[in-house]
């Protein structure tokens, strides 16, 4: 039977080592909720007046928040709102979803997109960092590159939470209109507004139906660049025509030219990607860079792509030196017994029984959901000290019991006792039990 059960214990220990996450700080999951909004072109002033104020009216109707906290820069608010613990987040998430749609008339109609929420752990940090860099394209090029073929692709690989395009350079043409000639030609700013956007339209203009067949009519007015809007005409002044280029200048750009990444004094463009609770990092990061001679295969030549970080270096150096601290102790808990009492079958004892407790510690690891990490490795590398110590004791009494002439079960039972009656007073469990002498020996 003892065979039986501590082969169990082996396989089953052996089973939940290969199923336990593997990561550097214990999962911590804090329900917590992002909402960002975006007005192009307001000031932060505006953006926490108009946009933010209403928002945090409607979520602090909400129930279970902890706390909530908003950020307004140029353009853009983010509100964050964390909640208790014992909320769940599919249900906060509704809520706030709901709140979002209330809030939707008291927000500004110019928005272009309504305001956008996601689950988001604030414990968590990006495990892999991707760049993208090019010496002959232009960013907005290779920002295209890594939105539509990296970033989407890298999504659907299992265990990857979201990837996150950090310095995003995408495609715009920007109009810079000059006061001046505004005011010589009489146009007002949003003549010059209202032109540009009914020039750049790609909407359905009706059906048209004939005797055998139909057809259906569309209006073919999207424009891709700058050259396509600079003949727009704006207005008409004394029967002449007055187009955009006549107001300011029109260039190709990006939509946030504020913002920039670098890697090794060159810009470019980086991804950041998040891991999902309770997945194994350093699996993640090798699916990730399986795909890389992919996405070097299939982007232009002129576009390079490098690895910034990769957070699982740390993580397997860290398990690495606790399998060589496991491994080390092992070898010289047995060198010492074997030099000590020299005698063979006392030292296979401790030399199965210590890999034995430790390998059971992982069934019960993935059976309470621990991860192995920095946290749970050192206290392995504690917890086998103990079962050192312990070991050593027990087997050196058993063996001086033995020598004065009592059977090994009868030296087992006594050392076993003792040995638990120590312990008892060690930890103050026993409060009528004798002092420790060394007739405990």
């Amino acid at each position: 039977m003892t065979v039986l059960v501590m082969a169990g214990i082996l396989i089953f220990g052996l089973a939940s080592y290969r199923l336990l996450p593997v990561s550097s700080l214990p999962n911590v999951d804090f329900p917590t909720i992002q909402v960002s909004a975006q007005l192009p072109g307001a000031s932060p002033e505006t953006m926490a007046a108009a946009v933010a104020t209403p928002l945090e009216k409607q979520f602090s109707t909400i129930p279970g928040i902890d706390q909530m906290t908003s950020l307004s820069g140029q353009g853009v608010s983010t509100v964050t709102i964390q909640f208790s613990l014992d909320r769940d987040i599919d249900a906060a998430a509704q809520d706030v979803n709901s709140a979002i749609a209330a809030a939707t008339k008291q927000l500004p109609p110019t928005m272009s997109t309504p305001p956008s929420f996601r689950k988001v752990n604030p414990a968590d940090a990006p495990i892999f960092f991707l760049t993208l860099t090019s010496e002959t394209l232009p960013l907005s090029t290779v920002n295209e590159y890594a939105e539509t073929i990296l970033a989407q692709r890298i999504s659907t690989i299992s265990g990857v939470a979201q990837v996150q395009v950090q310095g995003q350079q995408k495609y715009a043409v920007r109009v810079q209109v000059d006061p001046n000639a505004l005011a010589a030609r009489g146009v007002g700013i949003n003549e010059v507004e209202q032109a540009v956007a009914s020039a750049n339209v790609n909407l359905p203009t009706g059906t048209l139906y004939g005797k055998d067949r139909m057809f259906a009519i569309q209006a073919t007015g999207q424009l891709y660049d700058a050259a396509a809007f600079r003949p727009i005409i704006v207005t008409y002044r004394n029967g002449a025509p007055i187009r955009l280029s006549e107001l300011g200048r029109v260039i190709d750009s990006v939509e946030n030219d504020k913002l920039a990444a670098w890697f090794k004094d060159q810009r470019g463009i980086i991804l950041a990607i998040y891991r999902q609770p309770g997945t194994n990092t350093i699996e993640v990061v090798d699916a990730v860079k399986k795909l890389l001679p992919t996405f070097r295969a299939e982007v232009p030549a002129g576009v390079s792509i490098n690895v910034m970080y990769d957070r699982s270096n740390t993580i397997r150096e860290s398990v690495n030196d606790v399998r060589f601290s496991l491994m080390l102790a092992l070898a010289l808990v047995v060198m010492v017994i074997f030099m000590f009492l020299q005698n063979i079958p006392e030292t296979i004892i401790p030399t199965v029984a210590l890999p034995m407790s430790i390998i059971g510690t992982f069934s019960l690891m993935y059976l309470f959901g621990y991860s192995l990490d920095n946290i749970s490795l050192m206290a392995l590398t504690l917890c086998v000290g103990f079962v050192v110590d312990d070991a050593i004791v027990m087997l050196e009494n058993i063996s001086r019991h033995i020598e004065m002439g009592k059977s090994p079960l009868q030296a087992t039972l006594r050392c076993s006792s003792r040995c638990s009656l120590w312990a008892a007073y060690s930890v103050g469990c026993c409060t009528n039990s004798p002092s420790p002498s060394s007739s405990l020996y």
